[in-house]
C-alpha cells in the first residue's frame, strides 16, 4: 500500500473532489427510495436505518474532518447531512401513525449518542480522539451497511429484494472505492480499512440482487392444480 500511497499522493486533491462529488451523488440516491415510498403512499416496507444513519455518521465525520483539517470531507458531510435530514423527514412524513412513534423512539437515542459522543471528542486528546472516533464511524458503518444482510433468510425465502434500497446500496459501493483511493493517497490506514470492508459488505448485497428480483414471487394457490 506504501508504493501505490506514493503514487498516488500527487492526485490525493483530484480524488478528493472526485470521492467528494460521487459521495453527494450516493446523499441524493435517496430520492429513487422515496419516490418508491411516494408511490406505496407509505414508508413502512423500508427501514429508516439508511436515513437516521445517515445523520448520524455525517454529524461524526463532521466532527472527524474538524479534527483532521480536511476540507474535502467537511464540505460533503455538510452537504450529506442537509440532504439526510430533508429524507429522514420525507420519510418520517410517509410513515403510518404506528411507526411513527418508533421513528421519534430511535432519533431520541441517536441524538443522545451524539450529543455524548461529540462531548467526549471535544475533551478528549485529539491525536487519541481521531483514532477512536475513526473506529467508531467504522463501526456504524459496518452496521449500517451489513444489517441488511441480517435479513437474507427472509429474502432467500421470499425469493425477492423487496425493501431493500438498490440506488442506496449500489452508490455506497462506488463511495467506499472512491473514499478508499483517497485514503490511500493521504496513507490513512484506518481509512482505508473502513472503506474496503464496506465495499466488501456492499458487494454481497449487490449479488443478491443478481439472484433474486425485486419483485415478490407470487405463490401458486394450494388449489391450483385442482380441476385439471
Amino acid at each position: 500500500m506504501e508504493a501505490l500511497g506514493d503514487l498516488l499522493a500527487p492526485y490525493s486533491e483530484l480524488i478528493a473532489k472526485v470521492a467528494g462529488t460521487i459521495t453527494t451523488l450516493q446523499f441524493l440516491s435517496g430520492v429513487a427510495l422515496m419516490n418508491d415510498i411516494r408511490k406505496k403512499g407509505s414508508s413502512d416496507v423500508y427501514p429508516v436505518g439508511p436515513f437516521l444513519g445517515g445523520v448520524v455518521l455525517t454529524v461524526l465525520s463532521l466532527k472527524l474532518a474538524y479534527i483532521m483539517n480536511d476540507a474535502a470531507m467537511i464540505n460533503t458531510n455538510l452537504i450529506g447531512l442537509v440532504i439526510n435530514f430533508v429524507f429522514l423527514a420525507g420519510f418520517y412524513f410517509y410513515a403510518s401513525s404506528g411507526k411513527k412513534g418508533g421513528i421519534w423512539k430511535q432519533v431520541g437515542y441517536s441524538s443522545v449518542f451524539l450529543l455524548a459522543t461529540t462531548a467526549y471528542a471535544n475533551f478528549e486528546d485529539p491525536t487519541k480522539v481521531e483514532f477512536r472516533l475513526g473506529m467508531l464511524i467504522t463501526g456504524i458503518l459496518v452496521w449500517l451497511v451489513g444489517s441488511p444482510l441480517l435479513h437474507l433468510p427472509k429474502i432467500i425465502e421470499k425469493k425477492s429484494t423487496e425493501g431493500m434500497p438498490f440506488p442506496i446500496i449500489l452508490s455506497g459501493n462506488l463511495v467506499a472505492v472512491s473514499w478508499m483511493l483517497y485514503a490511500i493517497s493521504i496513507k490513512n490506514t484506518v481509512m482505508v480499512l473502513q472503506n474496503l470492508l464496506l465495499f466488501v459488505l456492499g458487494g454481497i448485497q449487490l449479488s443478491m440482487f443478481a439472484i433474486y428480483p425485486n419483485t415478490p414471487v407470487a405463490k401458486k394457490g394450494k388449489d391450483s392444480k385442482k380441476d385439471k
